[in-house]
């Protein structure tokens, strides 16, 4: 039987602030161990009450007159690049370049950093984005070596294969803002309040280059931090964002398009299959969870939320049912059902591949996977490791 490390897993209590007692949102579906959530004194998590701020207390038309009068302020007249827009050819993505594009009259260079392994629907997702939606895009792919070598000890190191992926998320759309001398960059959504994080990030419309990326997106590790483990600084160059200094002198905005219009992704998706072909996932659904729109492009996806559920005992089910029990699509009733179903699935699909890209061997990938086991959140039984908590 695999056992556990106990280093590893009590450094994931002390690295994230891990509450011993686990307790679960009244509303949603989600529980008090996802990083830099709070919850109130009726049990309610900050991501509902932020879902209900939205519902009680913004005025959309104001939010959009906002929108409106800082792309005129950005907006080039002869039709040369005014924004860049991250995309992956994803629903998201899809809805706020083809917003910005056909409703606003904007003219969007769309950027994407590529997933480490593309799937065959992914790919076919991004083609049509460009080719249906009608986009001009720039696709970066990293080193290849370097990346795994990244994906590798960010698994072994944070418990999550995704960390060189978010790195140049952030860090290659403003790169290329600043090579092409576009000071806007729109992102979607600000997921540090729209799924629960940081209370104060509450009503931001953006942030600066710097910011709070290493707090909110990096898991408190930035890029450099690599050097210790043998990555040389010139490697590093394409996962750094700019500095705060260097963006001031480019006259940088980042801003959220989720701040300036209501953000339902499920609505995004009906728009991106109407506007750019987007097609789901032709398997009906993701492993991990029930739905079968979100996160489509990268075959190590799953992982990035399996690991996600060692950790929190929060897998990709859960993510899914809160937000949708929040939009309203859902009750929590059938969110709780939906979870206990398919929340920690294995993603069986995709092992194979894994394990070759992170040249690991499946005994090394579990006890690297078991390290990371909370024991407040883990206990093991004659049959294998149980979760401790549900959500019921």
């Amino acid at each position: 039987m695999r056992t556990a490390a106990p280093a590893a897993s009590h450094h994931v209590i002390s690295k994230y602030k891990l509450p011993l007692e686990v307790s679960y949102c009244t509303k949603c579906v989600v529980s008090n161990q996802r990083p830099r959530i709070h919850f109130d004194e009726d049990g309610v998590c900050s991501a509902c009450k932020f879902a209900e701020h939205k519902r009680r207390n913004i005025d959309w038309d104001r939010r959009e007159a906002e929108l409106k009068k800082l792309l005129d302020r950005h907006r080039s007249s002869d039709g040369s690049y005014d924004v860049v827009v991250p995309a992956s050819g994803g629903k998201d993505s899809a809805f706020v370049a083809h917003q910005l594009k056909y409703k606003y009259g904007m003219h969007p260079l769309t950027v994407t950093w590529s997933p480490h392994l593309y799937t065959d629907i992914g790919w076919k997702n991004f083609q049509r984005f460009i080719h249906i939606g009608g986009f001009d895009n720039i696709l970066g792919t990293p080193n290849g070596e370097v990346h795994r070598k990244l994906t590798r000890l960010a698994f072994e190191h944070l418990g999550d294969p995704f960390q060189a992926f978010i790195y140049g998320q952030k860090a290659f759309p403003m790169r290329m803002a600043m090579h092409y001398k576009v000071s806007l960059v729109m992102y979607g959504e600000d997921g540090e309040v729209e799924y629960g994080g940081d209370k104060n990030a509450a009503d931001r419309s953006g942030h600066d280059a710097s910011g709070d990326l290493i707090k909110h997106y990096f898991s408190g590790v930035g890029p450099l931090e690599w050097m210790k483990h043998g990555v040389r600084r010139e490697d590093l160059h394409p996962y750094l964002p700019p500095a705060q200094k260097e963006a001031g002198a480019a006259k940088l905005e980042i801003r959220f398009f989720g701040y300036y219009k209501k953000w339902v992704p499920q609505e995004n998706y009906y728009y991106a299959v109407e506007n750019t072909g987007f097609i789901a996932n032709p398997d009906g659904r993701s492993e991990g969870t029930y739905s079968k729109y979100a996160s489509l492009d990268d075959r190590i996806d799953g992982f990035h939320y399996y690991l996600s559920y060692i950790k929190f005992g929060i897998g990709r089910a859960t993510s899914d049912a809160a937000h949708e029990i929040r939009d309203g699509h859902i009750s929590r009733e059938e969110g709780v059902a939906l979870v206990r179903r398919y929340d920690g699935e294995f993603p069986q699909k995709h092992f194979l591949e894994f394990l070759e890209y992170t040249s690991l061997t499946e005994k090394r990938f579990w006890e690297i996977v078991d390290g990371f086991r909370p024991p407040h959140l883990w206990e093991k039984s004659k049959t294998g490791w149980r979760l401790k908590h549900q959500v019921s």
